[in-house]
């Protein structure tokens, strides 16, 4: 059973940013679209970013649309979330995911059950 590791999270103040690490292992990072979500105490998990197995396309969703950057090195097997000008409504646990997809490279996901590899997430704190 694959299994993802987040890094990264910690306490910041509003305004500020963090970078969100996750590291797969080789034959699951190269094979996969990759996912971040993230969690609120007492709501669902919630799409944040997602990219394709090639990096050539990618999708936020509106809440951190022009404050969030998802990338991936495949050289390093990780997949980062840059995260700008945070806000108290970002606080979460954040997990990434990965999706096996070995023959589109071009595939993104923005639903959870479409992800077979989870993390055990990092949680994110942002104060005001």
């Amino acid at each position: 059973q694959e299994q993802l590791g987040e890094s990264g999270g910690g306490l910041v103040q509003a305004g500020g940013s963090l970078r969100l690490s996750c590291a797969a292992s080789a034959r699951t990072f190269r094979t996969s679209a990759m996912g971040w979500f993230r969690q609120a105490p007492g709501k669902g998990r919630e799409f944040v970013a997602a990219i394709s197995l090639n990096g050539g396309n990618i999708r936020y969703a509106d809440s951190v649309k022009g404050r969030f950057t998802i990338s991936r090195d495949n050289a390093k097997n990780t997949v980062y979330l840059q995260m700008n000008a945070l806000k108290p409504e970002d606080t979460a646990v954040y997990y990434c995911a990965a999706n096996f997809s070995p023959h589109n490279l071009m595939v993104v996901l923005t639903t959870a059950n479409s992800y077979e590899y989870w993390g055990q997430g990092t949680q994110v704190t942002v104060s005001s």
